[in-house]
């Protein structure tokens, strides 16, 4: 086992042993060596650094085979805090988490985005603050997470021309929030922070997979080689804007040229229910119905599921993904969304792409959004030069 860690590993600082331990195993300062090949006195000044910073800690002492028992250390989530925001077109969710990804509290409430982003802001900082209290944890603050409906460049955490955030284009949400929490603050698009969420909940041994957001809006978190990708300016996975393929299974008319949240969001699903006589005005509406058992409702939840899989055919030849999640808010509405997916999707995807290919349904529920924004936010804080920097402070 330590040979294949030192073929494939190459540790250097403080923050390259850390890694070592974040899978939360207890070792010592000898196995740490083993695993790493430095010397002894090499691995020792290093953790001796990082117990200085808190982000490990004393963890018993191991089995003696001669002499004092040495010392174990272990990564320590509770050395520091993170705020993650996930926000929703009409809805915003706020959690408190420890470093390990652990939600400590967390709270949900009715927001909608088009108040503009000062407005919806401030009301989630306001909870954010209220929370650090509660769990006494406003010391170790060390990251914002957030997530918004919408495409941001997430070099600067600026939202993008963002389709259903009225006010929002260009907003610097970085620095609005660094006003009240004066710490990194790191914005993404919310089906990112789906994915990275999904993908630690249910998927972590999976390298490949997208997740498929339908609500207000559609969007996909793409993850390729267990990394997300967002692209050059981080607007990959905008696959609700593309122009879906004309098909002849489809009541569309050939001429129809709209993209994919024109046709299958939870909007245009009510909006093609209320063409058919059928009170529906959004999502929500859409979601009862079907629920309900109402007929019409169904039949156009599953050819909107057959509108997505058009585009997500080219997709999955493209990418060859393992697992496509499916989820948002008309994907709570059962299996008739992904039953029009998955009829298309293996039709029209080459066969080997779709031979072991998963199209599930979302498991994450509300914490998905925000344990990736917690995903994102310790990616950075908990990163080797980071540490490095942490355990070279004076």
């Amino acid at each position: 086992m330590a040979s294949d860690v030192r073929a494939t590993t190459s540790v250097t600082g403080a923050g390259e042993i850390f890694q070592l331990l974040r899978d939360g195993v207890a070792r010592t300062k000898a196995e740490l060596a083993a695993l790493t090949g430095l010397a002894r006195s090499t691995v020792s000044s290093r953790v001796d650094a990082l117990l200085t910073t808190g982000l490990i800690h004393p963890a018993g002492e191991a089995m003696s085979t001669g002499g004092r028992p040495p010392a174990r250390v272990a990564f320590n989530p509770r050395a520091g805090t993170i705020i993650a925001i996930d926000l929703g077109a009409t809805h915003a969710t706020v959690a408190i988490a420890d470093l390990g990804a652990t939600i400590l509290a967390a709270h949900t409430r009715e927001l909608d985005i088009a108040l503009g982003p000062e407005a919806v802001l401030r009301a989630v900082l306001d909870d954010a603050a209220r929370l650090l209290a509660e769990t006494h944890a406003s010391e170790r603050l060390v990251g914002v997470g957030i997530g918004v409906p919408g495409p941001v460049e997430h070099s600067t955490g600026t939202p993008t021309n963002p389709p259903i955030m009225p006010g929002w284009d260009q907003f610097d949400v970085p620095t609005f929030v660094q006003q009240t929490f004066d710490v990194p603050v790191l914005v993404d698009n919310d089906v990112n922070l789906l994915a990275l969420g999904e993908h630690a909940l249910r998927w972590p041994g999976t390298d490949n997979l997208i997740f498929i957001k339908v609500a207000t809006g559609i969007g996909a978190g793409i993850i390729l080689g267990g990394r997300i990708q967002r692209g050059a300016q981080g607007s990959a996975g905008d696959i609700g804007h593309v122009q879906v393929p004309y098909s002849h299974d489809s009541p569309r008319d050939a001429a129809d040229e709209r993209d994919l949240e024109a046709i299958a969001s939870g909007p245009a699903i009510a909006t093609e229910l209320r063409r058919a006589g059928v009170d529906a005005t959004g999502s929500a509406d859409v979601v009862a119905l079907v629920r309900a058992g109402n007929t019409a409702a169904i039949d156009a939840t599953r050819q909107a599921g057959r509108e997505v899989g058009e585009v997500l055919a080219t997709v999955v030849n493209m990418l060859n993904p393992s697992v496509i999640v499916i989820g948002g808010s008309v994907a709570r509405a059962g299996e008739h969304l992904l039953a029009g997916i998955r009829e298309v999707v293996y039709r029209r995807s080459i066969p080997l792409a779709t031979k072991h290919l998963g199209i599930v349904q979302s498991e994450g529920g509300d914490r998905a959004g925000v344990l990736g924004a917690v995903i994102m936010v310790s990616q950075l804080v908990l990163a080797p030069a980071h540490v490095d920097a942490l355990a070279s402070a004076p």
